[in-house]
């Protein structure tokens, strides 16, 4: 809304009376400026914006999702001698002051935790459902969801390297998309963009032999 939106309002018969129109302005100046707070306000927490620092802590409260980890989180910065896990496209980089051990995450993977926990706290609970949250939340990746039968289920993660920092964060339960009573028994990932190593099947995220690569085995938390 602006002031002329007010000025807009007014009827014929006072249209033409100048200090009737500066009147209705000058009392309109509060609203229209509230409204210009409020919108501000607004687009600070947007989380296409997106939003950084305290932004992040505040709406993470809202949602209910903390910036600090249970469990410091070890083995997921950056290191040249481990390239398999915490190299390049695995490894994040060190904090500063450097610490060995994670236990505050970086804004980008606060956002991703908060995304995730607004997502869940609409999920219903089925498998369609998680897959459309995994989409929201990994766009980068495909999702593979194995329902065991038995009370537990694997997860599989495709099209694209897994960071260490994210996978300890999924490892650890912090995604939270799990049934109550409900275990994660096993989850795999990819070590590189090729889709996955499958037998019998072949699709975009699914190929056979001398297209497909093996996942990595990762194994949860109990908690997870």
């Amino acid at each position: 809304m602006t002031i002329q939106n007010y000025l807009d309002l007014i009827t014929s018969e006072y249209k033409q009376k100048p200090d009737f129109n500066a009147t209705v302005s000058l009392f309109a100046q509060v609203p229209v400026q509230v409204q210009a707070l409020l919108n501000s306000m607004i687009s600070i927490f947007d989380l296409d914006t997106p939003p950084v620092g305290n932004q992040l802590d505040i709406l993470g409260q809202l949602v209910g999702i903390s910036r600090n980890v249970a469990i410091p989180i070890s083995g997921v910065y950056f290191t040249w001698d481990d390239q398999a896990s915490d190299g390049w496209d695995f490894g994040v980089w060190q904090s500063v002051p450097p610490t060995s051990q994670l236990t505050t995450l970086p804004d980008d993977v606060y956002l991703t935790l908060i995304r995730a926990k607004i997502a869940a706290n609409q999920w219903d609970g089925t498998t369609e459902g998680a897959y459309k949250i995994w989409a929201i939340v990994f766009p980068q990746f495909h999702i593979l969801i194995q329902d065991n039968n038995n009370m537990s289920y694997d997860l599989a993660i495709t099209g694209g390297i897994v960071d260490s920092l994210t996978l300890a964060l999924i490892e650890g339960g912090y995604i939270p998309l799990r049934p109550e009573g409900v275990e994660l028994a096993l989850i795999f990932v990819s070590v590189d963009t090729n889709p996955a190593f499958a037998w019998d099947t072949e699709n975009t995220f699914l190929k056979g032999w001398d297209q497909g690569s093996w996942l990595k085995e990762s194994n949860p938390s109990p908690y997870a």
